[in-house]
């Protein structure tokens, strides 16, 4: 999952552009900011979308991040932004909570652009990629277990699970096996070491992703806790929107777009009925869907920002009706999987 969480050719931004926002000018388009309305960017990352937002119209914003390092470069951009960017290191789950902390709720959008941000990526030392050798990290932010640490103390058949579950690698097995071998004639704390052990078990031809790819997603996925993060993020954008307040989430890879499919199409369903059950049952449709599918980026995006390639982004118009609850969230996550939910603090 590659994003280009960053900024753009804005004003508000204030300098040149160091990352392309992926699908910007669509995110936009269903976002529709409003004169005076209340934004939560949920991943501020290098502020594209915040600073877009911004400059779209005479509103406010409430930016999150998790990540330390996108809080302090944010700065500059709080600086320009005339009192109208609100920036905090947090969790996205808890949107709703610093919403209403921060004088925001209710909102009239939240967006969420979910993943590893351009910068994380470029960044050996923080250990997300396997094409620069680095300490074997992944931590976005927070005191969590690191990969390192994971891929030390998981059983084998643990490892095989989680590569398997969020990685989606056929060769789940042969990797775990490999990881248990290496680790017991040496610690595995570099990414170049992981990349290494994964390459002499996976071939790729020509053409196809590298071997370490899928291994490294999983273990990024598992360190962040990201599925939970998304799962929750939506049931508190459910609770934190107003009547007619737009949701818009883009995705980089099927898991992420699984979770989000699935909650706008519950949440948008209305109760079901039958003629030996006229009275139809089940709570009101939440959302309504802004567009039929999802929305993919266009050639002329894809040739220009090669990251932009995997995006998919889907949107929804919350309803009158009361949010729906968490009672669900357990059947969009991958069986086994669910860390964390509800609304708790870091």
């Amino acid at each position: 999952m590659k994003s280009g969480r960053g900024v753009g050719p804005t004003d508000a931004a204030g300098g040149p552009a160091r990352h392309l926002p992926v699908m910007l000018a669509e995110v936009l388009a269903h976002l529709a900011p409003k004169e005076a309305g209340s934004y939560v960017d949920g991943t501020f990352g290098a502020g594209g979308y915040t600073g877009a937002i911004l400059d779209a119209a005479d509103c406010r914003v409430l930016a999150v991040d998790r990540d330390p390092t996108a809080i302090a470069g944010g700065a500059a951009l709080v600086a320009a932004s005339g009192g109208r960017l609100t920036l905090v290191e947090d969790r996205f789950s808890q949107l709703d909570v610093l919403a209403e902390d921060n004088g925001f709720a209710p909102l009239d959008g939240v967006v969420l652009d979910i993943g590893v941000s351009s910068m994380q990526l470029d960044q050996a030392e923080r250990g997300f990629s396997f094409r620069r050798d680095g300490p074997l990290d992944m931590r976005m932010g927070g005191d969590v277990p690191s990969a390192a640490d994971l891929v030390a103390e998981l059983e084998e058949v643990e490892l095989a699970h989680l590569i398997w579950s969020l990685g989606e690698e056929r060769q789940s097995r042969a990797i775990a096996k490999a990881i248990v071998k290496a680790r017991a004639e040496a610690p595995i704390t570099r990414t170049g070491q992981l990349a290494e052990i994964i390459s002499r078990v996976v071939w790729a031809k020509p053409g196809e992703v590298h071997p370490a790819t899928r291994t490294f997603q999983a273990l990024r996925i598992a360190v962040n806790g990201e599925l939970d993060e998304l799962a929750a993020a939506l049931a508190a954008a459910e609770r934190a929107l107003k009547p007619g307040g737009r949701l818009v989430v883009v995705t980089f890879h099927s898991l992420e777009d699984r979770i989000v499919k699935t909650f706008l199409s519950h949440r948008s369903k209305a109760p079901s009925a039958s003629r030996h059950l006229p009275q139809a049952e089940g709570p009101a449709p939440s959302f309504r869907l802004l567009s039929k599918g999802m929305v993919e980026p266009g050639p002329e995006e894809v040739a220009i920002n090669p990251r932009a390639r995997s995006a998919k982004l889907r949107a929804a118009e919350r309803t009158e009706a009361p949010a729906h609850g968490e009672g669900d969230l357990p059947g969009m996550l991958p069986p086994g999987l669910s860390q964390r939910r509800g609304r708790s603090r870091r």
